[in-house]
């Protein structure tokens, strides 16, 4: 039965506000400590119910990286009774557009500990031009990845690819890619294709078209071809197209507008 007295809203505020607080400052301790013994966590996203003795584990993985790693509240926190309400954003990095999830918690407090947690969350892509699509839930369960685990997956592949090129390499699969982020090539798999809404083979393809664009414009003069094999394309149909695709011009025509545009920045 509801508690909706004032005293109990009281209670739950400070409850849930040291539990945030606790995520902030990434104290896995405080946050275990503040779990009743009979909490019911509902992750709706992943259709999962978690009791106390996994959620060490499922909260461990899911703490900020970082002091300065804070979620992106759309709502102010909300207290009625013995429940909260909580609205935030979390944002992957590495899709075509803008990749979130939509989530929301009910947290209910018993005794002046967390009692239930009902987290929901859903997937909202936008293009480039900053339009919303559909929301999307793709089915995780059998993976046992939440939003924050999809992010950081998401921020190692990003910066795997900037730090060590891997796409220079025209043999590179997916299995190597999954290993050296340390996932599974099923994780990445999804990660890709259900999440950031693109195959591997375009991952990688957007990564080499972006290394050549910018060796176009360190080398000068450079033939393009050579260019497109020391990006790691190991076909030149295969280039011809997804530059076509990419840029909206063949890479002569992409070059003859570069050489003018250049030619008209250096005419006094």
């Amino acid at each position: 039965m509801l508690d909706d007295t004032p005293a109990q809203t009281a209670i739950t505020q400070a409850t849930v506000t040291r539990y945030h607080l606790c995520w902030k400052h990434r104290d896995l301790d405080g946050i275990m400590a503040l779990y009743h013994p009979d909490i019911e966590y509902h992750d709706f996203f992943q259709n999962r119910l978690l009791r106390l003795h996994e959620l060490r584990d499922y909260v461990g993985v899911s703490l900020p990286r970082g002091p300065d790693e804070l979620l992106e509240h759309t709502d102010r926190l909300r207290f009625d009774g013995d429940t909260a309400f909580i609205q935030y954003k979390v944002t992957l990095r590495g899709g075509q557009g803008l990749v979130s999830f939509r989530a929301s918690e009910a947290i209910t407090v018993r005794e002046g500990l967390i009692w239930r947690v009902n987290e929901y969350a859903s997937l909202v892509r936008e293009n480039a031009e900053g339009k919303q699509g559909d929301n999307l839930r793709p089915t995780v369960s059998r993976l046992g990845l939440s939003p924050h685990q999809l992010k950081f997956m998401a921020e190692d592949l990003q910066q795997y690819f900037q730090r060590k090129q891997p796409y220079l390499n025209p043999d590179l699969d997916l299995q190597q890619v999954a290993r050296e982020c340390g996932y599974s090539r099923n994780q990445m798999s999804y990660l890709l294709n259900q999440v950031l809404g693109q195959s591997f083979y375009r991952y990688v393809t957007q990564a080499r078209l972006h290394h050549l664009l910018s060796a176009i414009d360190c080398t000068p003069g450079a033939r393009i071809d050579d260019l497109a094999f020391a990006a790691g394309f190991n076909s030149l149909s295969a280039f011809y197209k997804s530059f076509r695709q990419h840029t909206g011009q063949s890479p002569t025509a992409y070059l003859k507008q570069l050489s003018l545009r250049t030619r008209a920045q250096d005419t006094p």
